[in-house]
Formats: C-alpha cells, sequence, structure tokens
C-alpha cells in the first residue's frame, strides 16, 4: 500500500503553470512514475495530458445539470452542481499506447485531473471508473497492485490533493482514500541500468489432435510466457558482480546488467511425441532495456525490472504487428509482405493457423529506439523495417507531449538483431526422410552436370580399376588361406 507520493517539483510546476496561463476548466491526463513497494512510496516523473480523441474532441469537459427535465425538482440546489465528463475508453487507449513507450519500472501509476473543486466531488465515481480502466489497460506489472493515485489539481481554490484508488470490482466513493503528498527532487537520485538480453527459443507445432490453439499469434504468446518463466529463476551480474538481494547500489553512471538462465532447467514445454510434432518455431533475438532505480530501493528491483521490461517489450512488439494486421486485414490489405515466403494472404499474419503451413516462414518483430526524455532518463517507441525515426518524432509529440528531438545522433538504436521468429517447413519435420533424399538427388543432379542416372559414364579405366583390385584382393585371400592351411598341419 502506497503511503506517501513524491512529485518531481520542476515537472509538477511546470504543469501548473500551463494550466494556468491556458484557464482551460477541465484537464485530464497520465501520472507517470514509480511505485516502490519496499519504500511504500510513489514517486512521480511527470504529467502528460490526454491528446484529443479522433474527432478532435477534448477528453474531458465540464457539463451542468439539466434543470428542464420534468419532475420534483430538489428543495436545496447545491451552488455549483456542475460535473466532469471523461471519455474513458480514449483515456484508456492513451495508457495503453503512452506504457508501451516505458522503459523498466517506470509506468502508469494513475490519473490526475485538473477541475474545481466542487466538479471533482460530484464526479467520484466516473474518475474511479477512469482509473480503474487505465489500470486494466496498462498493468503494472504480472501480479499486479490493487490501487492506483488519483491527483487532483484544484484551481479553485489553488491546491493539491493525492488519494489512493482501491480497484475493488465495486466502486463506491469510498474508494478514495487520502495519501501524503510533496513535490521534491526524484529524477536526479536515479540511477541507471542496462541490459542486452539474447534469447532463442524452439517450440514444437502440434497437429490439430495434439494442441487446441496453434494460430501464430497463439505459439508466440505462449513462447513469450514461456520465457518469462525462465527469466524468473535468472541470476544477474550487474557490473560483473552478482545481485545480492538486500544490496543497494550508490555508484553513478550507467551500469550494465547480465541476465544467467539456468543451464540445465526443466522444459516447460510439454512433452510430445515426435508424431504429433509437425513444424519447428524458432524465437529468438535481441532486446535492449533501460530500467531506472530510486537510490534507496535495493539493487535487487532494478534486476526485477529489467526482467519484466524484456517480457513487456517482447509482448508489445507482438500486438503492434497484431493491431496492424487487424487494420490492414479491413483494406484486405497482404500483410504477409514482411514474410519471406507468401502464406495465405486471404488472412492476417497473426490468425494463420501453423499446422496448414506448407513453406517456412520468418517474420521479424518491430525494433525498439530509445530518445532522451527527462534528466537522463530514456523512453522508447518500436519501428517497423520500413519505418524511419519520423516516427518516433511523431508519437513523442503526440503521446507524450514532448518536444520532438532534433538531433538524431541522440537516438539510441542498440538492437542490431532484432527479435524475430522462423518456422521450419512442414515437409522438412513430418516427412525428413523424403526431404533428405531429395537434397541427395539434386547435389547428384548438380554434381553430374544435371544429366539423368540413365545416362552417365563412368570416366576412363574407372571400371578396369575396380576389377583389378577385386582380382587383387581374391588371391590375397588364397594366398592367407594355403599359409593358415599349412601351419595348422
Amino acid at each position: 500500500m502506497v503511503k506517501g507520493v513524491v512529485g518531481e517539483e520542476t515537472r509538477l510546476k511546470s504543469v501548473e503553470d500551463r494550466l494556468s496561463q491556458t484557464a482551460v476548466p477541465a484537464e485530464v491526463g497520465l501520472l507517470i512514475g514509480k511505485f516502490s513497494s519496499t519504500l511504500d512510496r510513489a514517486f512521480l516523473f511527470d504529467l502528460i495530458p490526454t491528446p484529443p480523441n479522433d474527432s478532435a474532441q477534448p477528453p474531458s469537459s465540464i457539463t451542468q445539470p439539466d434543470n428542464n427535465k420534468k419532475g420534483p425538482k430538489p428543495k436545496s440546489q447545491p451552488t455549483d452542481s456542475s460535473s466532469l465528463f471523461i471519455d474513458k475508453d480514449w483515456v484508456a487507449e492513451h495508457a495503453r499506447q503512452v506504457s508501451r513507450m516505458l522503459p523498466g519500472g517506470i509506468k502508469v501509476v494513475g490519473l490526475y485531473v485538473w477541475v474545481s473543486d466542487s466538479a471533482f466531488k460530484n464526479s467520484t465515481i466516473m474518475l474511479c471508473q477512469t482509473v480503474k480502466g487505465v489500470a486494466e489497460a496498462a498493468p503494472v506489472s504480472e501480479v499486479d497492485w490493487d490501487e492506483r493515485l488519483l491527483l487532483h489539481i484544484c484551481y479553485s481554490p489553488r491546491r493539491w490533493n493525492c488519494r489512493n484508488c482501491s480497484l475493488s470490482s465495486n466502486i463506491t466513493s469510498s474508494s478514495l482514500r487520502p495519501c501524503d503528498f510533496k513535490m521534491g527532487k526524484v529524477l536526479s537520485s536515479l540511477q541507471t541500468f542496462k541490459c542486452m538480453h539474447n534469447f532463442n527459443l524452439r517450440l514444437p507445432i502440434l497437429h490439430d489432435g495434439a494442441s487446441k490453439s496453434q494460430t501464430l499469434s497463439d505459439v508466440l504468446r505462449h513462447a513469450i510466457s514461456i520465457h518469462a518463466k525462465e527469466l524468473t529463476g535468472a541470476k544477474a551480474l550487474i557490473d560483473g558482480k552478482l545481485v545480492v538481494e538486500s544490496e543497494s547500489c550508490s555508484s553513478d553512471g550507467v551500469h550494465d546488467v547480465e541476465l544467467l538462465l539456468p543451464f540445465l532447467n526443466d522444459s516447460p514445454v510439454e512433452a510430445c511425441s515426435q508424431r504429433d510434432v509437425v513444424g519447428i518455431l524458432s524465437f529468438s533475438g535481441l532486446i535492449c532495456s533501460f530500467a531506472y532505480l530510486n537510490s534507496k530501493e535495493p539493487i535487487s528491483q532494478a534486476v526485477a525490472d529489467i526482467k519484466g521490461d524484456i517480457i513487456m517489450s517482447l509482448r508489445s512488439r507482438l500486438d503492434i504487428i497484431c493491431d496492424e494486421a487487424d487494420s490492414d486485414s479491413v483494406n484486405n490489405h497482404d500483410v504477409g509482405s514482411q514474410v519471406t515466403h507468401e502464406i495465405a494472404a486471404e488472412k492476417p499474419v497473426p490468425q494463420l493457423v501453423l499446422q496448414l503451413l506448407r513453406k517456412g516462414c520468418n517474420l521479424p518483430f518491430p525494433r525498439r529506439v530509445f530518445t532522451p526524455w527527462l534528466a537522463g532518463v530514456y523512453v522508447c517507441d518500436y519501428l517497423q523495417s520500413s519505418e524511419t525515426v519520423e516516427v518516433l518524432k511523431d508519437h513523442c509529440m503526440e503521446l507524450l507531449s514532448m518536444k520532438a528531438p532534433t538531433d538524431v545522433s541522440t537516438i539510441l538504436e542498440p538492437e542490431k538483431e532484432v527479435p524475430s521468429f522462423r518456422t521450419k517447413s512442414f515437409w522438412d519435420v513430418a516427412l525428413p526422410s523424403c526431404v533428405e533424399n531429395h537434397l541427395m538427388e539434386d547435389k547428384r543432379k548438380v554434381d553430374g552436370g544435371g544429366e539423368s542416372s540413365s545416362s552417365k559414364t563412368m570416366k576412363p579405366g574407372h571400371g578396369h580399376i575396380n576389377v583389378v583390385a577385386a582380382g587383387l584382393i581374391l588371391l590375397l585371400s588364397v594366398l592367407v588361406g594355403f599359409v593358415l592351411f599349412f601351419l595348422k598341419g
């Protein structure tokens, strides 16, 4: 449970000044920060406003009660009965896309709202529902926190109030509990950890009777879950030293993290017979991960954040591929253009049933790129092979409300070998002997200049040499037999 919240003073004051100058009646946005279970605190790094929706409408507005309704009117009308309307789905979608751009440990930790005190009190249920939608769209961890933060910036009178919002199924006005809030220096105390993680998974593709779900997206999600279990038991080296659970890190600079997977661990892949396997899926690549740690947190938290960031990054890339496939399928676009072989153009790639493939395929994941954000902290984005860093600039301005990076040299592109999946041919696995025979036959044809076996001729003297060798062997056998016979006599 979060008992106290500390916000970065420079960023929060900047947001307050901007809101005061624009004098908008209401604004809603995301709280970007970090939960610390060991310190029972939350740290706020920045407040990001939710942009207008596709119809250019703001995500929040002030509504007034309809006094023209028929029926009995209340005896006492409150001085200000205005309330806040929020486009909950749009705010949740914003949170989902922003969460993909955040590095390890930094999360969407809640919601902020700029509104009058009376409108806030009249809209607690709406606010709690929005916070819950944000939590579902942007989970904090595998075992998710059961609370998020709701920061109220009141302009009449001017003050900041922070509350814990419980994510229980029954949302009521009592779901909000006040918590201590103060401003201070948060970003300057962060320590940076970087990991270059190589992985290589090989999974069987089973036939219809041995597996229930074998579409590409299902198999890849299963593969990512398997790797998440492997990372759980991985040890870590930071700057070449084995990590101790309660140890802290006080040195400056970027700390290198190396994950050591168990060498002979029990494979979580289900056992299967050879006749059940109709293909092999290889999932491998290089992932760059950053994590940021408060100086008072144990160094083991950085390792946990790195592990979670690696899995989150893989899932985000898969979601991007699936989202693009869904949008392209509406226009009957062949999303298989990235695949090295043509495979079922009428179906999006993530929906392909792998058992039906007759050719191997290879599909690269989007690559991860990083750009400076605040006080040395990097945020990331995912680019397809055909996209440039201009896409990153657009996403930073639209989703994070930050200035586009002007110096391209500050953008990091460390992933030289992007994650990708490969499937071996159906017939290579189902009928390996036939494939081997075909390969041997093709090799003989190449060696023979393309001639058929019936038209091939021996080299001069080749048959004569074979006959002479056979005669010599026979003569030697007869002589040995006579020698043994006489010696025995």
